[in-house]
């Protein structure tokens, strides 16, 4: 079970369309900027004067002290006092168009496919689900031993043995965002796994 070099003309064979670097770039960016403001919470909170505990006293009489005028404790000049422009409960979700997040994988996957970091294999599973078996498979297919992203449809046993492997990651190829092939140094593509793409690419 040897894994092939994907190249150009693999890609051209299977209608899989790539672009060169001359072009999608910017998609690349605007994509990873929006994977990242989607994971954001948005939860951070501050209370203004009005939401501080305390009540309204004014905390001396107006004249006669020399002090500066003030009112009630919950002053944002205080300690324990409101927040000014302090963060609120928000959403930072970014969309980003179809054509656009096409135009991002076809960029990724002609860089990998130049930089020669994608693979092809017929078939991949581990029948006992064991690590040790998983591992053993693997590096049949491959020699790299970081940041190896495996892109197909897997059965439970194939997903139960990986999963204590950190430096791999198994995704179907109509889930692989950009992003995850960024962070790998290798890619094994697995199966049909080049046709689905191709459907994305379209």
């Amino acid at each position: 079970m040897s894994a092939k070099a994907f190249t150009a003309a693999d890609a051209e064979a299977a209608n899989l369309v790539l672009v060169g670097e001359e072009k999608g770039r910017q998609a690349v960016h605007d994509l990873i900027t929006a994977y990242r403001a989607n994971r954001r919470s948005g939860s951070a909170n501050t209370k203004t004067r009005g939401e501080v505990r305390g009540n309204n006293k004014k905390i001396y009489k107006q004249k006669g002290t020399g002090n500066a005028r003030h009112g009630d404790k919950r002053a944002p000049i205080f300690v324990g006092g409101g927040v000014v422009f302090g963060p609120r409960p928000r959403s930072y979700d970014k969309s980003v168009p179809k054509s656009v997040r096409r135009l991002a994988l076809r960029r990724v996957l002609g860089d990998m496919t130049r930089a020669e970091k994608i693979f092809t294999v017929d078939s991949f599973s581990v029948s006992d689900g064991k690590t040790k078996s998983f591992l053993a498979a693997l590096k049949e297919v491959t020699q790299a031993d970081r940041k190896v992203l495996l892109v197909g449809n897997f059965d439970e046993s194939t997903k139960l043995a990986a999963r204590n492997v950190a430096w791999t990651q198994l995704v179907t190829p109509s889930e692989l965002n950009v992003e995850q092939l960024l962070l790998s140094r290798v890619v094994i593509l697995v199966g049909d796994a080049v046709s689905t793409l191709a459907q994305r690419t379209a």
